[in-house]
């Protein structure tokens, strides 16, 4: 087995023999105990939300696990298997396995969500796409407007304007998805513009920001004019931990507690 665990550290075990170590329980490293542990978080996450496309800032759990940053890597890995498969399949030799998402693995995601990592657009599109059509098939009608219907802090009126606007961007699998709920082209086009946010909207935004950040730089010390970019949306991160710091016996201890928890110097 020592032999087994060297080759797959080194990225030349076969897919295949890896699938088949991994059904007999083979754990290959501390590695696998933990992405076990993401997939046990993954499942949770997707019971209560319906899906398995946790934007990046992303992060469930009592412990907070970065489901989001989780499911990106998995998606980035899935992405990587594909490629390699093609590549291998033309004749290309040599290829590592190394960074691929076995088949073992790829099943148990697909068995959580069949549509955890989209080929060919943006998860971003995807979550909403999803949040749009249970919302369809759940009685509820297309929105109004902007503010008319936000899911899991996603204004899908907002969202639909933008896609019908840029409807010839779209490739031709995102507009069938689109009709089969009744978004066409020539959809009375919406306003853009998001409705005004609540304080309680905005202070969500900045944490998720905050926590994107912590997420992947492992503190919580932008730089003063630093902005971070969540879901398209740039979030002056540094302004707004600047401006905390100033009011922070305004806090609620829930908001106090939420930035002690990423490291918050005060």
């Amino acid at each position: 087995m020592a032999d087994q665990r060297r080759y797959y550290t080194a990225g030349t075990l076969e897919t295949k023999r890896v699938a088949e170590l991994e059904a007999l329980g083979m754990v290959w490293s501390v590695h696998a105990s933990a992405w076990e542990a993401g997939l046990a978080v993954a499942r949770d996450y997707a019971t209560v939300h319906g899906h398995l496309l946790p934007p990046t800032s992303a992060v469930w759990g009592g412990d907070g696990f970065p489901i989001g940053v989780w499911a990106k890597n998995q998606r980035a890995a899935a992405k990587r298997t594909r490629e390699n498969a093609l590549r291998r399949a033309n004749g290309e030799t040599g290829l590592s396995y190394a960074g691929e998402l076995s088949a073992s693995r790829m099943e148990a995601l697909n068995e959580i969500d069949p549509g955890w990592a989209p080929e060919g657009w943006e998860i971003a599109w995807q979550r909403c796409y999803r949040l749009l059509l249970a919302h369809i098939q759940a009685g509820g009608a297309l929105p109004a407007g902007p503010g008319d219907v936000v899911v899991q802090g996603e204004d899908l009126g907002v969202w639909i304007a933008g896609k019908v606007a840029g409807w010839d961007r779209l490739v031709l699998a995102q507009q069938y998805l689109l009709e089969t709920i009744g978004v066409h082209p020539e959809t009375e086009s919406l306003p853009v513009v998001p409705a005004r946010r609540s304080q309680d909207a905005r202070w969500a935004a900045n944490l998720a920001a905050a926590r994107q950040f912590h997420a992947r730089e492992g503190h919580l010390r932008p730089a003063r004019k630093h902005i971070e970019t969540v879901n398209g949306e740039k979030i002056k991160l540094g302004t707004f931990l600047d401006n905390t710091r100033r009011r922070a016996d305004k806090l609620s201890p829930e908001r106090r507690t939420a930035l002690d928890e990423l490291g918050m110097r005060w």
